[in-house]
This record gives C-alpha cells, structure tokens and sequence, in this order.
C-alpha cells in the first residue's frame, strides 16, 4: 500500500501543477485596444474579424499539439481541440470563414505578432517576452 501511496503521490502532484497552466493573449505592442474574453472568444471562432479601433485582425494560433493550445481553447473558447478544428472545417467549407494560420511553437506565434500590428495570438505564459503586449490571460 506504501508503495502505491508512494507512486500515486508524485503523479498527482504533476496532474495538479499542469491545471494551472496560464496562457496569455498576445497583441502588438502598438495595439491599443482593449479586449475581454468574449471578444477574443468571438475573434477566435471568426466572429468577429476587426478590432474594436477598426484594424483587421490577424489570427494565429498554435498547432494543436503545441504548449498551451488545449488550455487556450478549453478555458478561453470552451471547445476541445476536436470540436475547434471541426468547427472551423464546417466554416471553411461553407465559404463562411478562413481558419487562424497555425505556427509549430510559441516563439513563431511571438514574431508574427510582433511583425504585424493587427495579429492576436496565445502563447504559453512562461514564454512570453517583452516584444509583444498581453492583454488576457487564461488559466
């Protein structure tokens, strides 16, 4: 039974470590709106394609397998990796919609949106740096 105890222990301290992963919305430095969560829900899911002060938005997201991919979209759109990608599918194919362009790694995410004034994106919060402006955080 110690032994068990002594397994189970460790995992579920990683488990609990993992669920408060934070993950934060990135703009350009020289954006100035302001954004809540329901507007970048509904910038996420192509409901809304400018910002609030009229610049059209630059979607990026991460690869589905990328660090902080499934909390961004569990917590910030309420959606599975699954049901965002086959929500996007249905949006595409009815000519409805263009899905974010999809980067491999955080850093990737950074530069774009450093390159361009209107691009949104997340990043896992730990890889944040000071060439881009956070203005949401999801845990």
């Amino acid at each position: 039974m110690k032994n068990i105890l002594k397994i189970i222990a460790p995992l579920a301290l990683v488990m609990n470590f993992s669920s408060f992963a934070a993950v934060s919305v990135i703009v350009n430095d020289a954006n100035t709106d302001n954004l809540d969560a329901t507007t970048i829900k509904r910038i996420y899911l192509g409901k809304i394609k400018s910002f609030p002060s009229g610049g059209k938005v630059t979607v990026l997201t991460l690869n589905d397998d990328a660090k902080g991919t499934e909390e961004f979209r569990k917590t910030a759109l309420k959606k599975s990796n699954s049901q965002y990608k086959s929500y996007w599918s249905k949006l595409a194919f009815t000519g409805k919609g263009t899905p974010p362009k999809e980067f491999a790694n955080a850093n990737d995410v950074i530069m774009a949106v450093k390159a361009d004034v209107n691009a949104i994106g997340f990043v896992d919060s730990s890889e944040v740096t000071g060439d881009v402006k956070v203005v949401a955080t999801f845990e």
